[in-house]
């Protein structure tokens, strides 16, 4: 049965995905607010869908541990494309740091644009971090979370910091801009792993820690995000893997494709 929801799954999801992106170009002329809520409706679409094939939901914890006032850097560990689909509904206007390569993708590149994402020069280690500064003083100026996977890339859940290392992006941009990083671990790469056809039913936790302020040596900042993520992000793995209830009154993710966004934050 796994097989049989996860391939009409995929299926859904690559057809719903290639007609959103047709259906939405006139919204690139809408004003940014317009273009936000619109798309909005595609990300909860998928959360419907994934609830209703895949019997794959989320829940999340520790939302009180989000400022709740201007702007601040999520330090989000990546095991999925998971967690990417499910940023747009926790924030509800943010901005992602990604590589500058994902912006000249036809249509998609367009919509990230519209939505003001955070493109990194990775030409070199310089150029890379003054892009990430530059842009993040932006966000600060504008009051929105600003999203950032500190290993630059997806992991297996099995994967060490040894072998998909921490980089240092996330504490200059922190130390340059003066924000404070909030932690998100989480276990999708349990139920949605890492290019695989294969996507299990369960409960996808997000958790958010304790804001991490930018004081101290930067390498010891990165440590405690790296600790952090780590340990807390392992603990939900095992939890998920060996089938042991999470145990918080937190309720999950509205998953009504026509229903308003369950954001945790409005800026």
């Amino acid at each position: 049965m796994i097989w049989l929801r996860s391939t009409i799954f995929n299926i859904c999801f690559y057809a719903v995905t290639a007609v959103c992106c047709f259906l939405y170009l006139p919204t690139l002329l809408l004003p940014r607010s317009l273009f936000l809520k619109c798309l909005s409706y595609y990300f909860h679409l998928l959360h419907w869908l994934e609830k209703t094939i895949l019997h794959l939901d989320c829940r999340v914890v520790g939302a009180n541990n989000i400022p709740k006032e201007g702007s601040f850097i999520v330090a989000a560990k990546h095991q999925s494309t998971y967690e990417t689909m499910k940023i747009p509904l926790l924030f509800s206007d943010f901005s992602v740091i990604l590589k500058r390569e994902l912006m000249w993708i036809p249509l998609w590149g367009w919509f990230a644009a519209k939505a003001r994402m955070i493109p990194v020069n990775r030409g070199s280690r310089e150029k890379a971090i003054q892009s990430i500064i530059e842009g993040a003083r932006k966000m600060k100026d504008q009051g929105r979370p600003i999203v950032i996977f500190p290993q630059g890339t997806r992991v297996k859940v099995n994967h060490t910091p040894l072998e998909k290392p921490y980089k240092q992006g996330v504490v200059h941009m922190a130390k340059a801009v003066d924000l404070p990083i909030v932690p998100l671990s989480l276990n999708s790469g349990v139920f949605w792993p890492r290019k695989a056809w294969m996507k299990k039913p369960g409960t996808v936790i997000f958790e958010f820690g304790e804001p991490i302020y930018p004081v101290g040596e930067k390498r010891e900042i990165l440590a405690k995000v790296e600790n952090h993520l780590e340990t807390r992000s392992n603990e939900l793995a095992q939890r998920a893997l060996s089938d042991q209830k999470y145990d918080e009154s937190r309720p999950s993710m509205s998953a009504s494709p026509s229903s308003q966004p369950s954001r945790i934050r409005k800026s």
